[in-house]
Order: structure tokens, then sequence, then C-alpha cells
């Protein structure tokens, strides 16, 4: 009988499971379960991977430098404490792999991102969860979760999958309070959907213990492409790019998220879009008596009375055309998160929740 066995805690990960793409027997579906831009990425990325085609005999850059400085530019940053990952999941993974393992402890909230605890166990480190306030991240709660074993610190401001955020003052007293020994992580994931917000940026410059990330698979319409970025003190970024592979983006990926970030006017028409009709979705469904808390980032949290309910409505969606997220899996049974898409899209599935609530199964 074979002895291998994997390392202690891999077999403790539940396998990630991403939003549904298709229903059977269903045509015409909108697909409204993975939180993408629904006008795709903008022209000038595209037209920057299909360049990047005739240039694939060739390695890729492996210090990312022009997309780097690209960053930088726009954001106001210093390049060399910005790194490349293939998704802002394996800057996360970094992190837990870098700075955590056995003995040690990841502090992340009851609802926060499923790849905390996965790159967590990964890592040989043990996961602490930690009750929100209301689907809030609770900075009380988190600094008394801390110990003399916790090593790294996430929250998501803005939360998947609750869009809600806490202010820069809450971010800042989280950072003054953790233990010595512990980085604190804000993922931005959907920081760009927020107005006049660094994502944490400037929390980065000046403290030594916080490191952002970020990505280019929601706002910018990469999520294809899988291009994510962090930026931290440089001796934490230095860390990073020890374990990091050195072809770890491609070519066409380097060349898109390039033109992405530059193209800021295509980024801005893309938030304006998705602030106006995330604020008409949530309001059409208070209207059919379904909640939610304000969301900060592109999708809703719609609550329903219970569990059963919000599974009913889910499979009521699915026979309409429309795939929306269930999220037990992050303790929110009662929810459905659903992205905020196009004009057509939001009206078409606010009107099928109107149908729903109104009898129709």
């Amino acid at each position: 009988m074979s002895s291998i066995t994997p390392q202690p805690g891999i077999m403790d990960i539940a396998l990630y499971q991403g939003g549904a793409a298709h229903v059977e027997g269903v045509s015409d579906v909108v697909k409204l379960s993975s939180n993408e831009n629904p006008y795709g990425p903008s022209d000038a990325a595209v037209e920057a991977y299909r360049r990047a085609g005739y240039d694939l005999h060739r390695y890729p850059s492996s210090d990312h430098a022009r997309l780097r400085a690209a960053i930088a530019e726009v954001h106001g940053l210093d390049a060399d404490r910005v790194i490349m990952g293939a998704g802002s999941d394996e800057i996360i993974a970094f992190l837990c792999q870098a700075f955590a393992g056995v003995g040690d402890e990841v502090v992340h909230t009851e609802h926060g991102f499923a790849m905390y605890r996965i790159s967590t166990l990964a890592a040989g480190a043990t996961p602490v969860e930690v009750k929100e306030r209301d689907r809030v991240t609770d900075v009380d709660a988190i600094l008394a979760a801390c110990t003399d074993k916790t090593k790294l610190v996430f929250i998501a401001n803005p939360n998947n999958p609750t869009g809600t955020m806490i202010g820069g003052n809450e971010v800042a007293r989280l950072a003054d309070g953790l233990p010595k020994q512990a980085i604190l992580v804000l993922d931005g994931a959907y920081a760009e959907y927020v107005e006049d917000y660094d994502g944490g940026a400037g929390l980065v410059d000046s403290r030594d213990n916080v490191v952002m990330t970020r990505t280019f698979s929601k706002l910018y319409g990469l999520g294809g492409l899988r291009v994510g970025w962090g930026y931290g003190p440089k001796e934490i970024v230095d860390v990073l790019n020890r374990v990091r592979g050195p072809f770890n983006l491609s070519g066409p990926s380097l060349a898109a998220a390039e033109a992405s970030v530059r193209d800021t006017a295509y980024a801005e028409k893309c938030r304006k879009d998705n602030a106006r009709w995330r604020a008409w979705l949530a309001e059409a469904l208070a209207e059919h008596g379904v909640p939610s808390d304000t969301s900060t980032a592109n999708f809703i949290l719609a609550r329903f009375a219970d569990q059963d309910e919000a599974e009913a409505c889910d499979k009521y969606l699915k026979t309409q055309g429309l795939i929306v997220r269930l999220v037990a899996g992050y303790k929110l049974p009662n929810c459905l998160r659903i992205t905020v898409g196009d004009e057509a899209s939001c009206r078409r599935v606010a009107h099928a929740i109107g149908l729903f609530k109104g009898g129709a199964r």
C-alpha cells in the first residue's frame, strides 16, 4: 500500500467553486455570478493583446517593468514596490507561502474571500475565522483574535461577497493594533469601484506592516488573462519576489494590462455605469421586498427570508436564463450575490425576482 500523503492541512481544503456559466437546456443565458465587467475590456486592451500575439515565441518579461511603471504612474506609487501575480489570488498565495507556516495563524473574517483559508492551509498554517458585525468587518473582533502566532490578517475592502467596507480610520486602527510580527493585507479587488479610494495605498506608504492587493479581473475586464498586483513595503515585496516564478505572467497578459491601466477614460466610464445600475438594482430589489446592504462593489448581496427562499429564487432565475451566485459557502445561506450587469441584464434580473416574489416558480 502506498505511503504517499499530502502535507498537513491540504486535505482540509474544500475545492474552490467558481461562478456557474451555463444552464442545461436554457439558451440566451446572462451570467451574473462572477462579478465580471459586463462591457468587457477596453478596445485598447484588446488591440494590445492582439499585437502581442505576434511575439508568442518569445518569453515574457520576468521583471514586469513596463506594467509596474504604468501602474505606478497612474496610481502615484513607487514602481519598485509593485509586484505582479497571476491574479491577486497569486499574491495572496505568495504572502502565505512566504510568511506563514506550521504553528502560525492567519486571520480572516467569516464572510471573507475563500482563497484566504485555502492559501493558509496550503502553507501549513492555521486559519482563524473572525465574526463580522452585520456583514461588516469588525476591527475589534479581529484585534481580539490576534495572538503571538498571528502572521497575516486578511480583509477585503470592499468585501466579497457582502459589498460592504470600512473607513480609512478603522483600517488604520487595525494596522496600528496588530502584533508586531503580523502583516495586514488589504484585498482591493473591488477598490476601483469606490470613488476617490486608493485601496489603502496611502496606508501602505505610511506603515511598514501593510500590503495592498489589486486585480485587473474586475473593473478592467481581464478576468480571462489572470493579472493581479500587490503593493507593499520594499522589504516585504523583496521577499515575495523570491518565491514568485520568473515568468508567471504571459506577454499578451502584460500588454493588455498595461493598455488597460493607461485607458483611464474607459475605466471611469465603467465605474460610473456600475454605480448608476448598482443603485438602480438595489432599489428595484428593495421594492420587491428583497433588501441588501449598501454595496460599494459591482454586485448586490440580495437577502431573502431564509435559505429555502434563496435557493428557490436561484432555481427560478436559472429557468429564466439568469445565473447568480448562491453564497451559503460564505456562511450566507439566505443570500444571493448578483453581479451588476449592463442595463438590460439589471432590468431582466429585477423583473424575474419580482415575478418570483409575486408567486412565480
